[in-house]
């Protein structure tokens, strides 16, 4: 029986350990795929070019959470796929927050000082959310990317993304207690009661019961 592939792309700045939790049927092969640092000047569509290369199955099923559901949007400008799924995420630009906006605006994304968000605390909150005081020492090894300009690649590719039209067909799961992609701005999603930016790790249950049944709806 040939496997349906299904890859999966972690937030800005984690590792593949945050899907460790995720358990779908033997009908899947799942593959995990990790951030690259980007070459300089790399923009968003030629990194994900360079990403769907690590693509070795037609017709893969892509799901990518936070940055990673941006970054497998664009990927899948570039192959066939089956499905695309993106968790905690948002599917076009008028779905960011507006603080997202006020930085694009004025370019004050600029100014965030990268190396202080080194810090496991800070990258922590960066990556997941304010919500997670009580949880730092989970997160260390759940972040593995901690290079300065890979980060303040990232956070340029979030903020400036042009995308203003959603692409048919995506999936989209989001926590109605997401604080850094907040539920007001999200439309056409599957809302999830009580989840927060890091739905990925507390609602595994709901995830491993529910995804199969998503990847193989027509």
């Amino acid at each position: 029986m040939t496997k349906i592939p299904v890859y999966f792309m972690p937030g800005l700045a984690a590792s593949t350990m945050i899907f460790e939790r995720i358990a779908l049927p033997e009908v899947f092969e799942v593959v995990l795929l990790e951030w690259e640092i980007p070459l300089e000047k790399e923009s968003l569509p030629d990194y994900a070019l360079r990403i769907t290369q690590k693509i070795k199955h037609p017709n893969p099923v892509l799901i990518g959470v936070s940055f990673g559901g941006i970054l497998v949007q664009e990927m899948a400008l570039h192959i066939a796929v089956r499905k695309v799924i993106i968790i905690s995420s948002v599917k076009s630009n008028l779905e960011f927050p507006t603080r997202f906006k006020f930085a694009k605006t004025t370019k004050a994304y600029k100014l965030i000082p990268m190396n202080l968000i080194l810090s496991i605390e800070n990258l922590a909150r960066f990556s997941f959310g304010e919500k997670i005081n009580q949880r730092i020492k989970l997160y260390e090894k759940f972040l593995s990317v901690r290079d300065i300009g890979y980060l303040q690649w990232a956070v340029e590719q979030v903020i400036l993304w042009n995308r203003t039209k959603p692409a048919d067909g995506i999936i989209h799961i989001h926590g109605d207690a997401d604080d850094v992609f907040p539920i007001k701005n999200i439309k056409d999603c599957i809302r999830i009661k009580g989840a927060t930016h890091i739905l990925i790790l507390s609602k595994y249950k709901w995830l491993n019961e529910n995804l199969p049944k998503l990847i193989m709806k027509d």
